[in-house]
């Protein structure tokens, strides 16, 4: 069974960094989607970055600039690199993942994607 685990999360002040990790078990595909998402209270989850088997890599525009996603295939881990963090960017992250690399780009839609973690909450203070 596929599994995902955030971590890294916690709490900054704004202009700050902080680097969330997502780890994969079980997953087969060699052809994947892996996303994530964000959701702040009260409303929807957004997504903000994605990357593909092949490496291409997708940021929002609300965040380009600021994150950066990447993979390390040895380890099965995506990365988020938060950077110059804002107090708006506080939220639950979350990474996803589906076994296709059609619609690996922003904007990301939460339906496209299968399997998901439960979050790792990033707050970000002025």
């Amino acid at each position: 069974q596929v599994q995902l685990l955030e971590s890294g999360g916690g709490s900054v002040q704004a202009g700050g960094s902080l680097r969330l990790s997502c780890a994969v078990s079980g997953y087969t595909y060699s052809t994947y989607c892996v996303a994530w998402f964000r959701q702040a209270p009260g409303k929807g989850r957004d997504g903000v970055a994605g990357i593909d088997s092949a490496g291409a890599t997708s940021v929002s525009d609300s965040v380009k600039g600021r994150f950066t996603i990447s993979k390390d295939n040895a380890k099965n881990i995506f990365y988020l690199q938060l950077s110059r963090l804002k107090r708006e960017d506080t939220a639950m992250y979350f990474c996803a993942a589906v076994g296709r690399t059609a619609g690996c780009w922003s904007p990301f839609f939460e339906d496209d994607f299968e399997h998901w973690g439960r979050g790792t909450q990033v707050t970000v203070s002025s």
